[in-house]
């Protein structure tokens, strides 16, 4: 606890501090009298400023002392301060003075949890954002919630998911499972297992749910184990190439893609998210990013919703997906920049936005490296 320090005033430091609200009552009083008597001039103030000075000086012949909030009094003088600590609730009792009060700060050291925390998903939620507000990676978050880590557009409102106390693997121990087995599966490419296994040990969070004593560094079955700082290996997406027979009059993109809606970013292209998010209001309109011809329009079972794919005959398929009305249907032909749906928030989805994806071949592109500069 801080506590305060003594402050040693000087004796005229003290005689203003005291005197300062009487002096002011006798200015304006004099000030007062100098406009009620006819003879009295702007001098006749002045002398009576005069006589509040000769005040200030006689008064130094006698202690001045300075009341606390109890109304108790202590002494002061230039060598005496025992009594004197400072109180940071005190101000002078006229505005023509400024205290300066003193304001203890504690800094206080970031603690790691040691709990994983529960988070009940709320509309405009991405996996992103969610992982942004607890400091852990967006990939963390996938990883301690196996329903999601295939496919983070499985997100919806109301789900709980599991929070990490840092970024890394949530792993739940299974028999026969030992740290350093553990150091070796889940450790980044640019690490060493030992390094990976002291991570391991030492985290507090560890500590709380394992006997972690060397050398068996003992873990028990059924309860969760963060490996800090872990990944697990990617797994694309498999995604398939439209094959199909092409109308023959259908339109062929030029392979310059636009933007397909007008609105805000909210969640990027990454390793789990092969797409990009567009907020917009519900209803908004929804564009062809290139000319092309409808190969799918319709509901998916796959969290997107309802959605339109686009191919556009030259190795690129669009996906438009949680749309909330779609005005193409399979088999159609449309043109860049071309109306063919509505914003929604349909599906697995935690508000309206669009969710776009460029797919050329059995893989998919980033749409930022691919659609023109904002």
């Amino acid at each position: 606890m801080i506590q305060a320090t003594p402050i040693k005033l000087s004796f005229f430091a003290r005689v203003r501090i005291r005197l300062a609200p009487m002096l002011l009552q006798l200015r304006d009083r004099a000030h007062e009298q100098a406009q009620d008597i006819p003879g009295l001039t702007r001098a006749a103030s002045h002398i009576s400023v005069i006589g509040l000075i000769a005040l200030i000086v006689s008064a130094s012949a006698f202690p001045i002392n300075l009341s606390a909030k109890n109304n108790s009094v202590s002494s002061l003088s230039s060598t005496d301060t025992s009594d004197a600590a400072f109180d940071p609730d005190f101000v002078p009792e006229t505005p023509d003075f400024l205290a300066r009060a003193a304001i203890p700060v504690t800094n206080i050291p970031k603690r790691v949890r040691r709990d994983v925390l529960t988070y009940t998903v709320k509309s405009g939620d991405t996996v992103s954002n969610i992982g942004d507000d607890f400091e852990v990676s967006a990939d963390s978050i996938l990883w301690a919630n196996p329903k999601l880590e295939d496919n983070p557009d499985l997100l919806s409102v109301g789900q709980t998911l599991n929070i990490p106390p840092v970024s890394g693997v949530l792993y739940t121990v299974q028999a026969n499972d030992t740290v350093q087995k553990l150091a070796e599966k889940f450790k980044s490419a640019k690490q060493k297992t030992d390094d990976m296994i002291t991570e391991i040990v030492n985290l507090e969070f560890n500590k709380t749910w394992h006997d972690l004593k060397a050398p068996d560094y003992a873990i028990t079955p059924g309860k969760f184990l963060m490996i800090p700082g872990g990944s697990k290996p990617y797994q694309p997406r498999v995604v398939y190439a439209y094959n199909g027979p092409t109308p023959p009059t259908a339109a062929k993109g030029s392979g310059l893609f636009g933007w397909p809606v007008t609105g805000v970013i909210t969640q990027k292209f990454w390793a789990h998210h092969p797409g990009i998010d567009i907020g917009a209001p519900k209803g908004a309109h929804v564009f062809a990013a290139d000319s092309g011809f409808v190969i799918s329009s319709g509901w998916s079972s796959s969290g997107y919703g309802y959605q339109i794919l686009l191919s556009h005959g030259n190795g690129y398929v669009t996906r438009y997906a949680h749309l909330s009305s779609m005005q193409v249907q399979a088999g159609d032909s449309v043109k860049k920049g071309e109306w063919i749906g509505n914003v929604g928030s349909s599906g697995n989805s935690t508000g309206p936005h669009l969710h776009f994806e460029i797919i050329q071949g059995n893989g998919h592109r980033n749409p930022f490296a691919l659609l023109p500069g904002r």
